[in-house]
């Protein structure tokens, strides 16, 4: 019994794909044939896979069924975190993805997911991305206003986040492992409001994906800070290899 973790898979089975980096990169060709392949060979019925956002291109849920069909069908247990192009989850409307997937797919938004001693909690994040003004390769400005909107995004994913913490808490669990799509920190942070939880609640691991392309693999935390372990798992990164995260 395991616990595995990928993200960014964006299927497009009844969607177009618009994204120039997949569909000239030669790492996404055949990926959803490569992933499915991996996760068959290396993931028993009894373990969990964690898919840590952006898993469709769809605009809407009849855009996606598909693409989620494909999801369920992997082996193991399958829980989904919200990603920034997965609009066809409204955070409002998670309760009715669990009822209408019950037993397929668990969608974790204000909640947790039981893990043997762990709890799994999580959210989409935040985190500033630019506009950001280069003086050759160092960064000498950022756009105020676009930070500004940022921070209260973060606020916003920050408190979505203590509902996760605090379910599994009233819950009895002591132990957390935490899920977030975007990175935790920002190329100008080596804080945040998302570590400064994961501090507070003592999660064990800090789990995050979204960072595409090698140029943004190093984006964020990495390793251990503060004694927690940070771990980015964007497929592209992983090459569509799912991360054990626990054996």
């Amino acid at each position: 019994m395991s616990l595995y973790a990928i993200g960014d898979l964006h299927l497009h089975f009844q969607s177009e794909l618009k994204a120039p980096g997949q569909l000239r990169d030669p790492v996404w060709r055949n990926h959803e044939t490569l992933f499915r392949q991996n996760c068959e060979k290396m993931i028993r019925p009894d373990d969990t896979l964690v898919l840590v956002g952006d898993h469709s291109w769809g605009r809407n849920l009849a855009e996606c069924e598909q693409d989620l069909a494909y999801i369920a069908a992997l082996p193991g247990r399958k829980i989904l975190l919200r990603g920034n192009h997965d609009m066809f989850w409204d955070a409002k409307k998670t309760e009715a993805l669990n009822l209408r997937y019950a037993g397929k797919l668990f969608f974790l938004q204000n909640n947790y997911a039981a893990y043997r001693d762990w709890a799994i909690v999580g959210t989409k994040g935040y985190t500033f991305e630019g506009p950001f003004y280069l003086r050759g390769r160092r960064i000498v400005d950022w756009d105020h206003e676009e930070e500004a909107h940022a921070e209260k995004l973060v606020e916003r994913e920050a408190e979505r986040l203590k509902v996760s913490f605090e379910a599994a808490k009233a819950d009895g669990y002591s132990r957390f492992i935490m899920f977030l799509h975007y990175p935790p920190t920002s190329i100008l942070e080596k804080n945040s409001a998302f570590t400064a939880m994961a501090e507070k609640y003592g999660a064990e691991q800090v789990i995050y994906a979204h960072c595409h392309g090698e140029h943004r693999f190093h984006d964020s935390l990495e390793g251990r800070h503060h004694g927690i372990q940070y771990t980015l798992v964007s497929g592209d990164s992983l090459r569509w290899m799912p991360m054990k995260i626990l054996e």
